[in-house]
């Protein structure tokens, strides 16, 4: 019978890389997370100026360097996180191994490729792990309300969506009729265009109405919308207190059948568990 590889002798080097590029529940650990954030900050924002056309014509030269100096140290990093763990294979083909991965690819990949290392915003996902170095994960619990309250109220924001369809389909074809083609309005699909744009409060300014009655139209649609965001927000805050409502109710014990229930009387044999109507 073989002898597993897990039951080799791990070197004590090995074990302590591990501990701090992996773990955060030491100093050093919890710094080189920090440390890599900021490295991973740093180099997208690297990117957005070497974007800028003025920015790339003054600083282009050291901007490539500092890229470079970047894409070397993560990829040591990624070297070393493959080497200090007992199951590389695990952590090259997770979620964190893959972002891992193709945040050092994009450079590498610029030499054959143009415009492939502006991929490298992808590091900006490697941040996910302030979850970890901060203690956040506990957190993550929250968002089950978030995700109650979406799916209790989806049905409504439907109805409500379908509505505001209904209205602008309405306003557009009323404004095509009223302002017409000589004041911007070329077509109704355009005269849509113009009544979601007013209607959400965005007002480009590409079309506005000249007649007096455009004008009013115009209004009303304006006080519609600042209507409309209030809406799925009631929804929304509505059914976010009845989920945080009933995962706050706890099941009572009854000690006569030993049945659990969150409700003030036992359903089975009607014992009051409320411990104040015993």
């Amino acid at each position: 019978m073989t002898k597993d590889f897990t039951d080799k002798p791990w070197p004590a080097w090995k074990t302590t890389i591990n501990k701090v590029i992996f773990g955060s529940d030491t100093p050093a650990g919890k710094h080189f997370d920090i440390i890599l954030m900021i490295f991973i900050s740093l180099s997208v924002l690297v990117v957005f100026l070497d974007s800028t056309d003025k920015i790339h014509e003054s600083y282009g030269n050291l901007l490539y360097i500092v890229e470079w100096f970047f894409t070397i140290v993560f990829t040591i990093e990624y070297i070393l996180r493959i080497i200090s763990t007992r199951k590389p294979m695990t952590y090259i083909f997770s979620f964190y191994g893959m972002i891992d991965l193709l945040s050092v690819l994009p450079t590498y990949l610029s030499l054959v490729m143009t415009g492939g290392q502006f991929l490298i915003v992808i590091r900006i996902l490697r941040l996910l792990r302030i979850f970890r170095v901060l203690k956040l994960g506990r957190y993550l619990r929250a968002s089950s309300y978030l995700m109650i309250a979406v799916r209790n109220s989806r049905h409504k924001i439907a109805v409500f969506l379908w509505f505001i369809i209904i209205i602008v389909v309405i306003m557009g074809a009323i404004m095509y009729l009223v302002e017409g083609p000589e004041n911007g309005f070329m077509n109704i699909p355009e005269s849509i265009y113009w009544a979601i744009v007013t209607l959400t409060t965005v007002g480009y300014g590409d079309i506005s109405p000249h007649t007096g009655l455009g004008k009013i139209i115009a209004s009303v649609i304006m006080i519609i919308g600042y209507g409309v965001l209030a809406v799925p927000t009631g929804i929304f805050a509505a059914e976010m207190a009845m989920s945080r409502e009933s995962s706050g109710k706890k099941c009572k014990h009854c000690d006569n059948c030993h049945n659990e229930s969150d409700a003030a009387y036992c359903k089975i044999c009607g014992k009051s568990l409320n411990p104040l109507h015993d």
